[in-house]
């Protein structure tokens, strides 16, 4: 593996955690498994791992994108990330309200949905 490779995974577990890591590398097969790669390295390993914006900026961006782009399955996802990254639901809220203005209620909307069912299941352990 890389270096990239190997930042990117202390990364990933920093603001994922180790059960969600370990979840998906047990799933991970031959056919996935350089896509796992790409990601680990571009997305954790150098865009995750800047040092530029913090951690709360990042996931603040990167839920605004995934919202704004409709890529609604990633969305639980980080928002169970913000315990780690230290994004408030307000700050979650100030994304998506940026969302509903810029590319659309309908999808803030369903954004917003999508985090308040999952802050209720952080909530209840």
């Amino acid at each position: 593996m890389t270096d990239k490779y190997d930042i990117g995974m202390t990364v990933r577990r920093s603001v994922l955690g180790d059960a969600h890591v370990d979840r998906a590398e047990a799933q991970k097969t031959s056919l996935d498994d350089p896509f796992q790669t790409l990601i680990t390295e571009a997305a954790w390993g150098t865009v995750w791992a800047s040092d530029r914006i913090s951690l709360r900026e990042r996931s603040m961006i990167t839920l605004a994108l995934l919202a704004a782009t409709g890529n609604f399955n990633e969305i639980p996802m980080h928002i169970r990330a913000t315990a780690q990254t230290g994004a408030s639901k307000e700050d979650v809220l100030e994304a998506f309200q940026h969302v509903a203005i810029y590319a659309g209620v309908p999808r803030a909307n369903h954004a917003l949905k999508l985090a308040k069912a999952t802050y209720a299941e952080m909530e209840q352990g």
